[in-house]
């Protein structure tokens, strides 16, 4: 006998998260780079008040950091439409 379960069940099954679930999960998944983003600026802030004459680099790595952290952000709303579209 064969008790295996077909991928598209299963994949069906796993795909059927609830919306406003999906919602909750990118509202939590969201505080992560919100805090993270405070940090960045916060010690931007801070090196530039210590040291004024490296403002354009510290600059700079703020806000190549500052995308990286916000990726994590865009990537969570598309998993969130991808999850809530059923």
């Amino acid at each position: 006998m064969n008790n295996a379960v077909p991928t598209e069940t299963v994949l069906a099954q796993t795909a059927n998260i609830n919306p406003g679930l999906a919602a909750i999960g990118y509202g939590l998944a969201a505080i992560g780079p919100g805090i993270g983003v405070g940090l960045i600026f916060a010690a931007v802030i801070n090196a530039t008040a210590r040291q004024p004459e490296m403002r354009g680099k510290l600059q700079t790595i703020g806000y190549s950091t500052f995308v990286l952290s916000e990726v994590l952000a865009l990537i969570g709303i598309v998993v969130y439409f991808i999850a809530s579209t059923k």
